[in-house]
């Protein structure tokens, strides 16, 4: 049985409307179904406005979707009390693209990491203070720089400070909201190996939400594409790079960068009349789903 099950969700935008304009309605999430099997990293990919992340923030309740169902163990996240979500969160936590917005600049690193755990009253002052320590020490960081500002780390060390505050009450599913896009490459690697490390050792599950393919190749088990509101490609992510089915999906394919830099290389320009917004995700192998 999966962990998460999303089924149906939908999140409409109302933008626009004054004094002779009509309000448009923006189909941010149109219609989306997928699972995350215990354990697993899941992709969710495609370009900004996709909705990916939107998708997310409506799975945890951080935006209220439109209609739709999350269940997680069973149970419809939807339909939760305030407090039910409240105490539902010790269990689905998000860590956010951002490491420079994320995290209040005027709390010192100790306070950000704890403060889950005085939000959910758990811990004497002096275990909350060990188990911040431990989880420095977890995601890489030395507890020695626990009072320094997040503005005193640098941008990976910045992420890991969120991981951290993730982790805190100890978590069994993690939206992961494009968590390296904002780091140079070089940092990159380092982020998501620890990601790897980290899943491994508190047998985490993971929504990992991305632009960049290359990076969901190494990470997730399978990958869902998203473009405008809609999964039109889903699979096992070796059998979406080796044959991909929807024109999105190749397109944002052929923008991978080569291992060979003197390999042709053809880029595909997504002509969005030759996209059937309506078509249905129908089996093209086992497992392996497009809307074509």
């Amino acid at each position: 049985m999966p962990l998460v099950e999303v089924c149906n969700l939908v999140k409409h935008f109302e933008r626009g409307g004054g004094l002779f304009r009509e309000k448009t309605i923006v189909r941010a999430v149109d219609d989306v179904s997928f699972s995350v099997d215990e354990g697993e990293t899941f992709a969710l990919v495609g370009e900004s406005g996709s909705g990916k992340s939107t998708t997310g923030r409506c799975m945890l309740r951080l935006i209220e979707p439109t209609s739709g169902e999350v269940t997680f163990r069973g149970e419809n996240v939807l339909g939760f009390s305030s407090a039910r979500m409240r105490a539902a969160r010790r269990d689905m936590q998000m860590v956010f693209q951002d490491p420079y917005s994320s995290l209040n600049p005027r709390m010192r690193a100790r306070t950000i990491v704890e403060e889950p755990l005085v939000i959910h009253d758990i811990g004497s002052k002096a275990e909350r203070r060990d188990r911040v320590a431990d989880l420095f020490r977890l995601v890489g960081l030395d507890p020695a720089h626990l009072e320094r500002y997040p503005h005193e780390f640098s941008g990976g060390q910045r992420q890991r400070i969120g991981l951290a505050r993730a982790l805190a009450l100890n978590p069994s599913f993690i939206i992961a909201d494009e968590p390296v896009s904002a780091l140079d490459v070089s940092i990159q690697a380092q982020v998501i190996n620890l990601l790897m490390d980290l899943q491994q050792q508190l047998k985490l599950t993971y929504l990992f939400i991305a632009h960049d393919l290359r990076l969901v190749r190494h990470i997730s088990s399978r990958t869902a594409v998203m473009y405008l509101g809609k999964i039109v490609e889903m699979g096992p992510t070796a059998d979406i790079f080796a044959n991909p089915q929807h024109a999105y999906t190749r397109a944002l394919l052929s923008a991978v960068p080569a291992l060979d830099p003197d390999a042709p290389r053809t880029r595909i320009e997504l002509d969005p009349a030759l996209v059937n917004r309506e078509a249905p995700l129908r089996q093209i192998s086992e497992g392996h789903f497009a809307a074509i």
